[in-house]
């Protein structure tokens, strides 16, 4: 498949770029030299290669979840500018 500047005329306006002719012919080219790259790739030998997310074995590290303390309600109050009723005042944002 080849790219043609309307097809890059049609991106930049759904990108709302407001490219110049010079710019409109060097970005065809870039993503047609992308495409040949990725028809290059395509033609790689893939047999017997599973299909990966990273080239890494990543793995989680999780930790149990263990059950402790949460801050004092009234340590947390003491240092509020405001309060009311045992909770926070904010000021109201309509």
């Amino acid at each position: 498949m080849k790219i043609t500047v309307s097809d890059t005329e049609h991106v930049a306006k759904l990108a709302r770029l407001d490219l110049s002719e010079q710019e409109k012919k060097r970005y065809t080219q870039s993503l047609n030299d992308i495409l040949g790259y990725m028809e290059v790739l395509n033609r790689v030998d893939t047999t017997g290669v599973e299909p990966t997310a990273h080239v890494l074995k990543l793995q989680n590290v999780f930790r149990e979840d263990t059950i402790r303390p949460g801050l004092d309600k009234k340590l947390a109050l003491d240092n509020a500018p405001e309060q009311e009723n045992g909770c926070f005042k904010v000021p109201r944002i309509v």
